[in-house]
């Protein structure tokens, strides 16, 4: 009785797969269609595209000469404390540092030249003292020469006369010399004045051009350190209503780039709007990463609206032709050609010769070719001239293609079952007695 069940059920199992082998494979008719394209009328362009970032034209980056502590910061175009976005004019305070020792040390030097000063006037006071006692010492060493042969004088007042003489000539050299020496401290000591002087006046930040403030890098109460370098505090843009943005292109593409080229960009911020712009120069700097050669082209652009802001990321095209108001097709139209069956059969003899004339994007403009158009079930090759193509659409011309000609781009096959159509790489469900049915 155990076997008989058995063999029941694997033969209803067997009756099962049978029936659905056959509805699977016959009862579903295998249905090809056409995938159809319109000729449709537009601009193409034939580009290279890169990614860049938006930069400012002109940046400055204002740093400190000295070392202290930022105390406050300056007042803007609003009266606002300068901050991210203000709005500054040339000479505009940026920022105070604690100037107590830069002040204490011009101070000190500024003494010491008062101190050099009042030397210099000490030394030439000297030296009318030492002036006077020159005139003296040549009288009375004048005198003795006249009294000296006549005996009136003894010797010993001769030689007195004549030493006191030679040490007053002498003494106006010296007086001279230390006068030399007073101006020359007084130089130094100018020098070192208005070194210290220049330190305090570095306590005052100030902005060197006019412009817009895009980073602020530092906060009150935080202490700058300038020693090998100049640690930077305030960056500022010169002018955004001019921008730049700096491209990677590859050393493949750069020889097709040229100064004054056209270039239109788009940025993620501002979705579905075109930025215009030309190629201001080639960075002859090139930069390798992984093997990847690329060199950087800066793009000039107008930015009058405000729209960019630094530091965007910018898709790029480089235009190298364009093509403006012209019929043209999916490239895929070009890439399909039907079997030998599916043309007309006045056509079919010169099916080979259709095969040789393949278009092959990116062809030379009025190169000759063939697209399809249906008639019925069947299809008739269309001659055509293929122009410019971008990869994507590929210009077209001929004498009987208009705007919204039909031309088929490839095809796809369908199954229809019990008056429904599906996708024969969709799963499948298998039906049961009943109209009942269930995945399994």
């Amino acid at each position: 009785m155990k076997k008989t069940i058995i063999t029941v059920i694997i033969a209803i199992a067997l009756m099962s797969g049978g029936v659905a082998y056959y509805y699977f494979y016959y009862g579903n008719e295998a249905k090809l269609s056409f995938k159809i394209a319109q000729v449709q009328r537009g601009n193409i362009v034939l580009s290279i595209n890169a990614t860049g970032t938006v930069e400012p034209e002109e940046v400055v980056d204002v740093g400190a000469q000295v070392a202290g502590q930022i105390l406050s910061f300056g007042k803007d175009e609003k009266g606002k404390d300068i901050d991210y976005g203000s709005y500054i004019k040339a000479d505009t305070v940026l920022a105070e540092i604690d100037d107590s020792l830069y002040a204490a040390d011009a101070a000190q030097a500024n003494a010491q030249v008062e101190q050099a000063k009042a030397a210099i006037k000490h030394s030439e006071a000297d030296l009318v003292l030492l002036k006077a006692q020159l005139y003296l010492a040549e009288t009375n060493w004048k005198r003795a020469q006249k009294l000296y042969p006549s005996k009136v004088i003894a010797e010993l007042d001769y030689d007195t006369a004549k030493s006191a003489y030679d040490a007053a000539v002498a003494n106006i050299a010296v007086g001279e010399t230390a006068i030399l020496q007073a101006r020359a401290n007084l130089a130094q000591s100018e020098a070192y004045s208005r070194r210290a002087n220049r330190n305090l006046s570095y306590c005052t930040i100030k902005s060197p051009v006019d412009g817009i403030v895009i980073d602020r890098r530092v906060n009150i109460g935080q202490t700058v350190v300038a020693s090998l370098n100049a640690p930077s505090l305030f960056l500022i843009a010169k002018d955004l209503k001019r921008m730049q943005v700096w491209v990677a292109v590859n050393e493949a593409d750069i020889g097709k780039i040229y100064p004054k080229q056209p270039v239109r960009f788009t940025v993620d911020a501002f979705s579905g709007e075109t930025f215009a712009g030309e190629v201001g120069q080639i960075r002859l700097n090139a930069s390798m990463t992984q093997n990847v050669v690329t060199y950087t082209v800066e793009v000039n652009t107008d930015n009058s609206t405000g729209k960019l802001l630094p530091y965007l990321t910018a898709n790029v095209q480089f235009e190298l032709k364009h093509r403006d108001n012209v019929l043209m097709i999916p490239s895929t139209a070009f890439r399909w050609i039907p079997s030998s069956e599916q043309i007309i059969p006045g056509f079919r003899g010169e099916f080979r010769k259709i095969l040789a004339a393949p278009l092959v994007p990116g062809q030379k403009k009025n190169s000759e070719t063939y697209l399809w158009i249906q008639q019925g079930k069947l299809l008739e090759p269309l001659k055509v001239r293929a122009g410019l193509s971008d990869g994507f659409m590929t210009e077209i011309e001929g004498d009987n293609v208009k705007e919204g000609t039909e031309i088929v781009s490839g095809q796809q096959q369908k199954l229809q079952a019990s008056g429904m159509e599906t996708n024969p790489f969709a799963p499948q469900l298998l039906r049961g007695g009943g109209g009942g049915g269930g995945r399994r």
